[in-house]
């Protein structure tokens, strides 16, 4: 690394740091053009690069603030998740994505590892993320719904939702 002192580290030095450590094919891409700039990860890689930006003293990304699964659309043929991660003590953020391509068949859910073992508060984002896109998340411990009854059928936040005309015989506006 360039001399950065703990906290104080580019994008570009995360990228360097992230290779190093997990070799060339951990960091896919990058996003640089927006307001939030974000690394997009290998899906698979995600729970070792968080953990180590969490634990590693010169990152120290001890906070996940958001977590949030995105459908990129009925053409695209693609999820992800974006994850916006904190550093309390050097008060900084990094946005990282994952995502990968697939169908819009309701038996067969896209996966990504889960992050809960990294970051407790992934618990919550990633059953809201299941719940309302229909991202499963392998080896969380409780994905089970937060805000829907238990019997709602479909996931609401997908491009293609079509809400139900009435549920338990109450018509749905």
């Amino acid at each position: 690394m360039e001399n950065s002192t703990p906290g104080t580290m580019s994008l570009e030095e995360i990228k360097a740091l992230l290779t190093a450590k997990f070799g060339e094919d951990v960091v896919v891409g990058e996003e640089i053009g927006g307001l939030q700039p974000a690394l997009l990860i290998a899906p698979e890689r995600i729970g070792e690069v968080c953990l180590e930006l969490r634990d590693n003293p010169a990152t120290y990304f001890d906070f996940l603030s958001s977590l949030t699964g995105v459908d990129y659309g009925v053409t695209a043929g693609r999820f992800g998740v974006v994850y916006h991660l904190a550093s309390i003590p050097f008060q900084t953020q990094l946005t990282l994505k994952i995502s990968k391509e697939h169908g819009r068949d309701l038996t067969t859910l896209p996966h990504f590892p889960s992050i809960t073992s990294v970051y407790g508060a992934a618990d919550w984002h990633e059953r809201e993320a299941f719940e309302l896109i229909g991202i499963y998340f392998e080896g969380h411990p409780d994905l089970r719904k937060l805000l829907l009854p238990d019997d709602w059928e479909g996931y609401p936040l997908r491009k293609d939702y079509h809400n139900a005309e009435y549920y338990k015989g109450i018509k749905i506006d």
